[in-house]
């Protein structure tokens, strides 16, 4: 895109500047590269990944099976040498499995604090609409005060925390969907598609061969990841952009402000404020993945739908003609415009 000052959407930057975002931002290759060599074919996935750590903002993985949600999780753990725990949601979990408990000790006379496997840097909540409301909801608190509650005592979680969350839209049976306050704190929610038929081949030739090993190394450190936040944090978006984002947001609640009529009847609930605060923040990170210190109007329509899909709760009319969500942001797109 061409940037025009009388536009106002960014200020054309200071070439030194970008060549220092350029240089600082070249990690992000290496770790994509690293990734590669044992996810094949999911850079989307990757990079939403890698978006989630930047922001501190957890993150929805939706697909089928067999689609390397699990695996690419491990990976991204690997390459920035942090703790990893993995929870198998099921219906008989309870939240002491998730948090931890009090275990009562004969000898001392006491009760001593057990964590849970929450107590972790990336933690993998597999399957998370198998597990019951309860549980759900200890995570909750552990989610959005990074901290949770054993018995009387709080205790803080480890930095960073990340919860990166799966779930198979096809089986329902024994499922218990998410309550839309937890959908709210997940930052963004990917939806996942089938390999082409080259990158499947690749991965059947991969993972056919019994001697295999897919060893990574550590490319990020914490002190790394501070250091990139506050980077972001520099990251410059103009006043126009920022209503931009405003605008869109509201479009999802007052559809009929913006002609979208048809779409009024399709939307039963628009998203929350932390859909505007989580979109900017995303389109910054973008901004900064793609090695500029601004924001351009592309990276908040690249970020929209991760951000957006699961926030927007749909009427069953919508439902019964056949609408998804997607398809609702794609038509606030056309007629939200960038009011300069």
């Amino acid at each position: 895109m061409t940037i025009n000052q009388s536009e106002n959407i960014v200020q054309p930057p200071a070439p030194e500047e970008q060549e220092r975002i350029r240089n600082e931002a070249s990690w992000v290759e290496l770790l994509r590269q690293e990734m590669g060599k044992v996810i094949v074919g999911q850079k989307y996935l990757v990079d939403r990944l890698i978006i989630g750590l930047l922001a501190n903002g957890h993150v929805l993985l939706e697909g089928v099976p067999g689609l390397a949600k699990t695996l690419a999780v491990k990976t991204l753990a690997k390459c920035m040498k942090a703790e990893f725990k993995r929870i198998q949601f099921t219906p008989d979990l309870l939240p002491a499995d998730v948090v931890g408990t009090l275990i009562y000790s004969p000898n001392k006379g006491e009760f001593t604090t057990k964590k849970g496997p929450i107590f972790t840097n990336l933690l993998l909540a597999d399957e998370i609409n198998r597990a019951p409301a309860k549980v759900q909801s200890a995570l909750l608190e552990g989610m959005q005060e990074r901290q949770v509650t054993i018995g009387d005592s709080t205790h803080k979680l480890p930095e960073p925390f990340l919860v990166l969350a799966t779930q198979n839209p096809v089986e329902h049976e024994g499922t218990f969907p998410l309550p839309e306050a937890q959908m709210d704190r997940f930052m963004l929610k990917v939806f996942l598609n089938y390999l082409d038929k080259d990158q499947e081949l690749e991965v059947m030739r991969k993972m056919s061969n019994m001697d295999f090993k897919y060893e990574t190394k550590a490319i990020l450190t914490f002190d790394d990841i501070q250091s990139i936040r506050k980077e972001i944090n520099k990251i410059t978006i103009s006043e126009t952009l920022e209503k931009y984002i405003i605008e869109l947001i509201f479009a999802t609640r007052n559809p009929a402000d913006y002609g979208l009529t048809k779409e009024a009847d399709y939307i039963q609930f628009g998203a929350s404020p932390r859909a505007s605060i989580h979109l900017n923040l995303a389109a910054k990170v973008m901004a900064y993945l793609e090695g500029r210190d601004y924001v351009l109007p592309e990276d908040i329509k690249e970020m929209t739908p991760d951000v957006l899909n699961h926030r927007i709760i749909l009427t069953y009319e919508a439902e019964a003609d056949n609408i998804s969500t997607l398809q609702i942001i794609q038509t606030i797109f056309s007629s939200v415009a960038i009011n300069r």
